[in-house]
């Protein structure tokens, strides 16, 4: 292992590693803490080199075992994981540490490939949780550059964290932090007399209601789904988890055919990871809803109820019985909201 410039040799007893977080914990701010899981010398002292360059502090493991144990006790800022581990699988890693409630959704996790890796590899490394994928060549520039802004998500994620606005389970905002993040984004579509839209997603099947064993998948699912979004929304989208298996995507600058679009882009991913979930017919697959205000400083609604009203639309798609169905919000008497739009959420969502 690596801490802050000086190599410890395999073997050398996990308590220095401990003494070490615990001695950093009194310093009001500490470097950057990254952990390398890799056993394979020239390509793992190839990122050490780079991360060490930035300021980076470096903690090395060689084994998945290894991993598991370093990332519980010395909490790093970022893990480095190679797909080709000596015991356990990289992607399997990953998945374990994205469980791992000592380490947690809003701590990065880069998979890195020491040679080429083709499309399947890299799908499977985004299905397990993972933020990035690095592979040969090493580009120490962009690299960095990719670091910089997942050390942002992380910073934020865990300030939102500690408000109570972030969900657990997929580190997205919980619904209480997307309302007040759809009012930020709705005032800044205001000042920029743009649009805003929302577009709310779920599986087809409800698995709150389902059988004993639908319910017990319904983590799994939700963590699958909530990767294929990191992978589909932009950085400047907000994305929420608005009930057990339902999410919503809020936009500035996309009006309604981009919103549309954005919704088939999700089913289509969705539809190609091919998620399956027992005693449910076929694949899995998932509904939307959407709404769209094309000039949102003039629009007679506001952030929530572009918000409710997506969601809305979505449940009314999931009741049409259609697999699939991407449905826009209608304004009707049966679908109209009160006046009050706080309410308006609490009552809809």
């Amino acid at each position: 292992m690596m801490v802050r410039g000086r190599r410890l040799e395999r073997g050398i007893p996990l308590q220095l590693v401990q003494e070490h977080t615990m001695a950093n914990a009194a310093i009001p701010s500490r470097p950057p803490l990254a952990l390398i899981v890799n056993d394979q010398e020239w390509w793992a002292r190839s990122l050490e080199s780079i991360l060490a360059a930035k300021g980076y502090a470096v903690l090395r493991a060689y084994t998945g075992s290894q991993a598991l144990i370093t990332a519980r006790s010395a909490r790093p800022d970022v893990i480095f994981i190679e797909l080709q581990l000596p015991d356990i699988d990289g992607v399997e890693v990953c998945r374990l540490l994205h469980e791992d409630a000592d380490v947690g959704a809003s701590v990065p996790i880069v998979l890195t490939a020491s040679g080429a890796a083709d499309r399947e590899r890299r799908l499977a490394a985004y299905k397990c949780g993972a933020w990035e994928f690095v592979s040969e060549p090493l580009d120490g520039e962009l690299l960095m550059a990719r670091l910089s802004n997942l050390m942002k998500a992380r910073r934020e994620a865990e300030r939102l964290r500690s408000e109570g606005l972030i969900d657990d389970v997929t580190g997205f905002y919980n619904l209480r932090g997307l309302a007040r993040r759809a009012r930020e984004m709705g005032a800044e579509a205001q000042r920029r007399r743009d649009s805003f839209a929302c577009v709310a997603v779920a599986p087809d099947v409800d698995m709150g209601r389902g059988k004993p064993t639908m319910r017990t998948q319904a983590a799994g699912v939700v963590e699958q789904l909530g990767t294929i979004l990191k992978g589909v929304v932009r950085g400047s989208d907000a994305v929420g988890r608005l009930g057990q298996s339902e999410f919503a995507i809020v936009t500035v600058g996309t009006a309604t055919e981009g919103i549309a679009t954005l919704a088939r882009r999700i089913q289509r991913v969705v539809d190609d990871s091919q998620l399956t979930l027992e005693n449910a017919d076929g694949l899995l697959r998932v509904s939307a809803g959407y709404y769209a205000v094309s000039d949102f400083a003039n629009a007679a609604v506001d952030a929530a109820e572009v918000l409710v009203r997506a969601t809305t639309a979505l449940r009314e798609a999931r009741a049409s019985r259609t697999s699939g169905e991407i449905r826009a919000y209608q304004d009707s008497p049966s679908l109209r909201l009160p006046s009050d739009p706080s309410r308006s959420m609490s009552d809809l969502l």
